[in-house]
């Protein structure tokens, strides 16, 4: 080999390099947008000039948060972050006991929400660079994402179509074995937002006789077992057992506020990107998923959002509710959750104009209900959905 290498005048690493050398741009780009990890395209960009030239034309980014930006760093008073943080706790208002529930829910995730702003702000951002040691040469701008938030990393990505970024954890801290999923889309404002919990969950091994379809019809005629006497058309009576109303209704206001909270501070990525059709915002606990599909992203940039004065978060309209309650799902595979809860949640304009709430529409109009969560949580959504729906109305917050 050696032999034929110097025969040819050339080492063979140069002839490999001639030879990557001529794959046409296409078949380059279709690589990067393959990788789509902002991390790796950071690295590829570093390569040649070529590629430095290529990777901002990448249509398809992940980016995965690694951490958060620490929100103890030393602000003077009257800083913008000092201001974020007076702001991220609004004085609760009234007495008794709905005031003292808005002190629950509001104080439980202001902690959670500050942690938000400082992942996707870029003045946080700025913030942590100037309180931390700067390098001799600054890296390339999308090698790294410790110190510079989402919209920073993404600025260098001129034709960006496609983005999915996850945070590192969920904004709701949760005790542990209960479980709490929601999904949302946004355009301008809230479009729906489905919320799933239960209070345990619970795994045991399934029967060898038993096979998913048997499975899933068990946990259909479990529900029905289970369902109370619905004539009066009041909720459940297991419901108010030890606070458990209180505790669904803390689920579903924190819920909107995480998703709300995303959906704000997306909005300088969605004002720099005008050719995005595509966003999801995830974490890593697989707690909370935001979406904006191409008709809500244009929607954003023709009518600005609405913002909530207490926080750095999107208004939410007046919401109709429909809440669906089961003592027990048993669901294929042995998975068992107590006291599951379907919250569906959709504005109420929109609820009056479509003229049947929120599972308007018969099948057709809940698919975005049961369509919500990945297994086993879809069947789980779908064996609730089988149970008496109880409406609720929640006021513009």
């Amino acid at each position: 080999m050696e032999g034929e290498g110097e025969q040819d005048g050339c080492p063979c690493g140069a002839v490999a390099a001639d030879q990557f050398d001529r794959l046409p741009d296409a078949v380059l780009m279709d690589v990067f947008n393959r990788i789509g990890n902002v991390k790796a395209l950071g690295r590829c960009a570093l390569v040649s000039r070529r590629f430095h030239a290529l990777v901002p034309l990448v249509d398809s980014v992940f980016v995965r948060v690694d951490c958060v930006i620490p929100d103890d760093l030393p602000q003077p008073p009257g800083s913008a972050g000092s201001q974020q943080q007076q702001a991220a706790v609004p004085p609760a208002r009234g007495h008794g006991a709905l005031a003292q529930l808005a002190r629950l829910v509001l104080g439980g995730i202001a902690r959670p929400i500050q942690a938000l702003v400082q992942i996707l702000s870029p003045a946080a951002a700025a913030v942590s660079r100037r309180s931390a040691p700067q390098p001799a040469s600054p890296p390339a701008p999308a090698s790294d994402v410790s110190h510079h938030s989402p919209s920073e990393v993404l600025r260098p990505f001129k034709e960006l179509r496609r983005l999915h970024i996850e945070l590192p954890t969920g904004e709701l801290g949760i005790d542990d074995g209960v479980l709490l999923k929601w999904k949302a889309d946004f355009g301008s404002t809230l479009g729906s937002c489905v919320i799933l919990g239960a209070l345990s969950v619970s795994s045991k091994p399934p029967s060898p006789s038993t096979s998913p379809e048997t499975a899933a019809d068990s946990s259909a005629n479990s529900a029905d077992s289970n369902r109370e006497p619905e004539e009066s058309g009041s909720l459940p009576e297991s419901l108010f057992t030890n606070g458990g109303l209180k505790l669904r209704v803390v689920w579903t206001i924190s819920s909107l506020i995480a998703a709300s909270a995303r959906h704000y501070l997306l909005q300088s990525i969605i004002a720099d990107h005008a050719m995005l059709g595509s966003l999801n915002l995830t974490d890593s606990d697989g707690q909370g998923v935001l979406t904006m599909d191409k008709r809500q992203l244009q929607e954003l940039r023709v009518r600005p959002i609405s913002a909530s004065a207490s926080s750095h978060r999107t208004l939410m309209p007046a919401l109709s509710m429909r809440l669906y309650y089961a003592p027990h799902v048993e669901l294929p595979g042995g998975t068992l959750l107590k006291g599951a809860t379907l919250v569906a949640i959709r504005p109420s304009e929109d609820s009056l104009r479509e003229g049947g709430g929120a599972g308007a529409a018969g099948p057709a109009g809940t698919c975005w209900i049961s369509d919500a969560f990945e297994e086993p949580y879809r069947t789980a959504a779908k064996v609730l959905l089988k149970r008496r729906a109880y409406c609720l109305e929640m006021n513009s917050f």
